[in-house]
């Protein structure tokens, strides 16, 4: 397995529960295609750099995650078609 580091960026609009449930829907991804969620780090509601969607904030959430390099396709499939995730970055860490 490789590890991954995942940062998302929740729609501003999205209530802490909603946020929980999107942090949820993520994890139960990443077990359900045999990976495993090493942390999840909720950053809170921050300013964007530049808007996104007319959004000028969003709620960052980092993962760091272990999961076959196959399979990161069908979890980015599943984050992109999460509408209450306006952005998402997923990165493979360096191997030691």
């Amino acid at each position: 397995m490789r590890e991954y580091e995942l940062t998302i960026i929740v729609d501003p609009n999205t209530d802490e529960e909603g946020v929980t449930g999107i942090v949820e829907k993520v994890s139960e991804q990443v077990k359900g295609l045999g990976g495993e969620v090493a942390s999840v780090n909720v950053w809170g509601r921050r300013t964007l750099a530049y808007p996104i969607n007319r959004h000028k904030e969003g709620t960052y959430v980092l993962f760091d995650l272990k999961m076959q390099p196959q399979t990161v396709v069908d979890l980015e499939r599943v984050i992109k078609l999460t509408e209450q995730i306006i952005r998402y970055m997923l990165i493979a860490k360096e191997e030691r």
